[in-house]
């Protein structure tokens, strides 16, 4: 168990929960923490999760916020906030490949005992080559983004969550 109640729970097997039957289980994190592991969120909006052109972060953000609209319906913050991720996500990987070509942030590889943490671990950080097509995909995330952060509603669920399950 975490010793902050706060923390994304990485110690479950995410493979075999279903965090809508085991809602008791979720917890917000940080960021964009478990974004590729709560199921069945994940395999709900994932689908419809891209960005590599403006219209395709268009569309995408639109449907992705129409889940968040679904889940809010449902009183379903987990879906809520799963949406919200896939938006940041949307923004921080569009933004990535708008700064770095690659997607390559740092030069080389990722040290072993590294692996799965985020940061540059002693590496150089590439030369940005600012790619206007991806910066206006970031942008189009972002803008969602902020739209579901900032929901009154989706604000006052977060709140009774943490304050609910920590």
């Amino acid at each position: 168990m975490p010793t902050n109640d706060r923390a994304f729970r990485y110690d479950l097997d995410y493979r075999q929960l279903n965090l809508r039957e085991q809602p008791e289980l979720y917890r917000v994190g940080k960021g964009e923490m478990g974004v590729l592991l709560v199921q069945p969120y994940k395999s709900e909006i994932l689908p419809f999760w891209r960005f590599k052109t403006p219209d395709i972060a268009r569309e995408s953000s639109e449907k992705i916020f129409l889940l968040f609209q679904d889940y809010k319906q449902k009183d379903d913050f987990i879906g809520m906030d799963m949406a919200r991720k896939f938006l940041q996500m949307g923004y921080t990987r569009a933004r990535r490949y708008a700064n770095h070509r690659t997607g390559q942030k740092y030069d080389g590889p990722v040290p072993n005992d590294q692996k799965g943490r985020s940061g540059s671990h002693g590496r150089e950080q590439l030369p940005r080559d600012e790619d206007p097509v991806k910066a206006e995909s970031a942008r189009i995330f972002y803008n969602k983004y902020l739209e579901v952060r900032d929901d009154p509603d989706y604000q006052k669920l977060k709140k009774a969550w943490q304050e609910k399950y920590g």
